[in-house]
């Protein structure tokens, strides 16, 4: 019998059965479902279904002549453990989802589609093959099943007790977050809040060098999440490793905006946050000019600032770095799934003159682009087998949701994101200038994650053709947030550098001739940063300066408490 022969009668089935799953994918998640392209109008490529279809009915005739034999596929880790492998009910159960969930997926590459919608498509049927795992169901799990017996129902019964928990907290757990508290063992750097607004705090940390260099260092968290990511554990703190490398060190604390804070803007943020910000850091230092980070859409805010300072003909930074940061936002990635006319101007219409992006929400979109990984892993082990998940001080800071203002969310979603207009000479006003990136000619370090989910490592490196000023470009290994906290010490992850220091006009050019390295990214990050620190002084013996600036509060502050 011809191939052919042999999977024509199984094409009816199998593109009623998978039509039918495809409509409940798109419908579960309309945000991803393309409105000019509706289910019933996706057209497919005809090879590759062709080559789909005889594909499932060959890996289908296999599965279901080895019946209640059918392990061997199991090599998901969600279906890994003994219960799963040692019950035939539930491995040929698991075996059956895994290839119906490849079928789902592979139909997403064989959409006749602009990239976009194809990606959106691809975006929904994830999540619908994620929420449909038989691990996800206590009927369906032999493993939450078993613990159930051996504890005497103990489990189920702490399950709903996490359930409870977690409802009334407003988000599901992934750590044991009992464990921490701000400013007892995460944001634990020894300092001082030295100047505050209605927007941020500023803290000043303690020397940790009897003498450091004349230029003050300023580090520009995301405003989207709280900046002890940037101090969670001595080990681990970056804030720490610059004072420690004599670096006069302080950090933005953005405020947890409340409905109070509902009416500000971009230009508020720009003016008033990271422009003053700089001000006050330059006073307290008693310098001409400072070193600035930026890490996220903190990048993104400080290279805004950064034009509008340099359109005002000011100069008060002397380099910037920018950590896993988009300013040409030609690629964002997975993010992009969301993004439309349409999806904006809603926002503008629910926020976009006042009120708040709650932080949950912000948080579950997050946690949704690794499903498996950062929702449902956290379902069946907090719900389904009545487990507490371990103390993990990332988790802990990634769960300390932040709100926004609508009217600085709706900016940044429209201006940056929609119509990538920071990149465009003269096209955004800004704090009253106009814009022109080619006007910062500064020595800007630019760090990317190989791995960023975020941030894809295509757009970080776009900004080396965006900036005119001397430039550094270096890949580290793993993602958004592993990948930049990644301290020397621990020894952990490559990062890769081009010794000749070219930028080409592509990420993919530029890793042709960079070199892998060993280890952190930082102790290169801190020689740079050396070079243009200025010469060594005496450490100050206070915090603050004069009467003007003085210690306020003790470190990590109030603003980082506030909770969304």
């Amino acid at each position: 019998m011809s191939s052919e022969a042999s999977w024509n009668p199984g094409v009816p089935q199998f593109q009623q059965f998978f039509t039918e799953q495809w409509a409940k994918a798109l419908a579960a998640f309309p945000a991803a479902s393309p409105d000019t392209c509706p289910t019933a109008a996706l057209k497919f490529d005809a090879a590759k279904l062709q080559e789909l279809q005889q594909a499932y009915v060959q890996e289908a005739s296999q599965l279901w002549s080895q019946g209640l034999a059918a392990t061997a596929n199991l090599q998901d880790k969600r279906f890994g453990s003994a219960p799963w492998l040692s019950n035939p009910v539930a491995a040929l159960t698991a075996s059956s989802y895994l290839l119906n969930a490849k079928a789902l997926t592979g139909l997403a590459d064989a959409v006749q589609a602009d990239e976009k919608t194809r990606a959106r498509i691809r975006f929904a049927v994830e999540q619908w093959v994620a929420a449909m795992s038989p691990s996800n169901y206590l009927a369906l799990n032999p493993e939450a099943q078993q613990k159930a017996i051996e504890t005497k129902g103990e489990s189920l019964a702490k399950g709903i007790q996490n359930l409870l928990h977690d409802m009334e907290q407003g988000h599901v757990s992934m750590t044991d977050e009992s464990v921490f508290e701000v400013g007892k063992n995460v944001a634990t750097t020894e300092g001082a809040v030295v100047y505050e607004n209605e927007i941020f705090q500023l803290i000043e940390y303690k020397p940790l060098t009897a003498k450091v260099h004349e230029r003050p260092f300023l580090l520009i968290p995301p405003c989207i999440n709280k900046y002890y990511i940037l101090d969670l554990q001595p080990e681990n703190s970056l804030v720490r490793y610059a004072a420690s490398q004599g670096h006069r060190t302080f950090v933005v604390s953005w405020r947890n905006p409340g409905e109070e804070q509902g009416h500000l803007t971009w230009d508020d943020y720009i003016e008033n946050a990271v422009i003053r910000a700089i001000q006050v850091v330059q006073e307290i230092g008693g310098a001409d000019q400072i070193n600035a980070l930026g890490f996220c859409v903190g990048g993104t805010m400080l290279t805004t600032a950064l034009a509008v300072l340099a359109a005002r003909g000011e100069s008060p930074v002397a380099s910037a770095t920018l950590l896993t940061t988009l300013v040409d936002f030609t690629d964002t990635g997975i993010l992009d799934v969301f993004i439309d006319e349409t999806f904006v101007q809603m926002r503008e219409l629910q926020m976009g003159q006042g009120g708040l992006l709650k932080g949950q929400e912000l948080a579950s979109t997050f946690s949704f682009l690794r499903p498996n990984d950062l929702v449902w892993n956290y379902v069946v082990g907090n719900y389904l087998k009545g487990e507490t998940p371990p103390p993990f001080d990332l988790l802990y800071w990634n769960s300390d949701a932040t709100n926004l203002p609508g009217p600085w969310y709706t900016w940044y979603l429209r201006n940056m994101y929609l119509e990538n207009n920071l990149v465009k000479p003269g096209k955004l006003t800004v704090c009253g200038q106009s814009l022109d990136l080619g006007a910062i000619d500064i020595p800007v370090y630019i760090y990317g994650s190989r791995e960023d989910h975020i941030v894809p490592i295509t757009g970080s490196y776009a900004t080396t053709q965006v900036l005119p000023g001397a430039k550094r470009f270096v890949m580290g290994a793993s993602g958004h947030i592993a990948g930049v906290i990644n301290p020397p010490a621990k020894k952990k992850r490559s990062h890769w550098i081009r010794q000749d220091g070219v930028l080409p006009a592509t990420h993919a050019q530029w890793l042709e001739g960079a070199q892998e390295l060993p280890g952190s990214w930082w102790t290169d990050w801190s020689q740079w940063l050396q070079s243009h620190a200025g010469k060594p002084v005496a450490a100050p013996k206070r915090y603050g300066r004069g009467t003007k600036y003085q210690a306020l509060e003790a470190a990590p502050g109030s603003y980082v408490q506030q909770k969304a």
